[in-house]
């Protein structure tokens, strides 16, 4: 009689055991990985870059200058008051003005393309009416976060270079001084926005801004010739003051809208973006 040797029961059950861990450890390897949701209070430790803000644009209702055409470097004033002069008797749309460095120079034109710009100097060059020149290009403070907040700051102190000047216009009013439009004029050019020539044109381009609304750089009106239509105009600089020039004889100064004489013939003010 064969000896009958049963099987070991202990070890049946732990073979069992490890090829079921085995299956289990296979499946666990090719299935996703699930992440629990971080809680709330541990995603502030997490760092991040937020992406900088879009610079705002400037919507103007005047025609941005993007070229125009400079000549000159002038000791005083006057100086080139007569070239800008020469140039307007011309029919070129010249004006002078007073540049940080202390010189007056004189712009004239405004051209879309650098190179229309050169072409054009390249051919009163040709004709003998200017000699050197160089392409300006205005700045309209893209770049800037708030470009209205900066625009607004660059036209009160481009405004505030005149303070104290006998600025004398190089054009049609030059036998009286220098016209009151012609500054605001100048300003807003040299800033890059195209604003109109006479006092009535600028007044009649912007829209209508109510006297406390007023910011910087708004220009404010006034009714100076004895008659209900506008006359005289200043570039308001806040607090309820404005820079303007005041005529024949007269330096660009600061003045107060509640001053009797201007609060009388205030006649409203404009706003140009």
């Amino acid at each position: 009689m064969g000896i009958y040797s049963a099987p070991n029961s202990w070890s049946t059950l732990q073979l069992r055991l490890v090829s079921a861990l085995l299956v289990i450890t296979l499946a666990s390897c090719a299935a996703p990985v699930v992440l629990e949701p971080m809680p709330e209070h541990e995603t502030s430790r997490i760092p991040f870059s937020s992406p900088a803000p879009e610079p705002a644009i400037i919507r103007s209702q005047l025609a941005s200058i993007q070229y125009t055409i400079q000549v000159g470097a002038f000791s005083t004033a006057e100086r080139a008051a007569a070239y800008a002069a020469g140039l307007m008797r011309k029919g070129l749309d010249a004006y002078y003005f007073i540049d940080e460095d202390g010189l007056s120079k004189v712009r004239f034109e405004r051209f879309e393309t650098r190179q229309g710009a050169r072409r054009r100097g390249s051919e009163l060059q040709a004709l003998g009416w200017i000699d050197d020149f160089f392409i300006a290009q205005p700045v309209l403070n893209r770049n800037q976060i708030d470009p209205q907040a900066a625009l607004r700051n660059n036209l009160v102190q481009t405004a505030g270079r005149f303070i104290g000047t006998p600025y004398r216009w190089g054009g049609e009013s030059a036998r009286r001084g220098f016209d009151c439009s012609g500054l605001t004029m100048t300003v807003y050019r040299l800033n890059g926005l195209d604003l109109p020539r006479n006092s009535r044109a600028q007044f009649s381009s912007g829209t209508p801004i109510q006297r406390d609304d007023l910011q910087k750089g708004d220009l404010v009106f006034f009714a100076t010739d004895g008659l209900k239509r506008v006359s005289h105009v200043g570039v308001y600089t806040g607090g309820g003051k404005f820079i303007h020039a005041p005529g024949q004889g007269k330096r660009i100064r600061v003045a107060s809208l509640s001053n009797g004489y201007f609060n009388r013939r205030y006649m409203g003010a404009r706003r140009y973006f």
